[in-house]
C-alpha cells in the first residue's frame, strides 16, 4: 500500500507528472496537477511522477 502526498501549494502547473503517469495524474481547474486516487496498493509510474517533478512537490509514503 502506498499513499501520495502532493503539496499543491508549490505545485507550478508543469504537467510532467501526467507526462509520465496519466493513469494517476490529471491536470485540474486550477491548472495544477492533482493525483486522481492518493491510495494505491502498487507504487507504478507515481514513483516516476514524484522523481520528475521540478519543484518536488509529490511525496510517495510505502506503508
Amino acid at each position: 500500500m502506498i499513499e501520495i502526498k502532493q503539496d499543491r501549494n508549490i505545485c507550478i502547473g508543469c504537467g510532467a507528472c501526467v507526462v509520465v503517469c496519466p493513469d494517476n495524474w490529471v491536470m485540474d481547474k486550477d491548472k495544477k496537477s492533482k493525483p486522481k486516487k492518493t491510495k494505491l496498493n502498487e507504487v507504478g509510474c507515481n514513483e516516476e511522477a514524484a522523481s520528475v517533478c521540478p519543484v518536488q512537490c509529490i511525496t510517495i509514503i510505502k506503508k
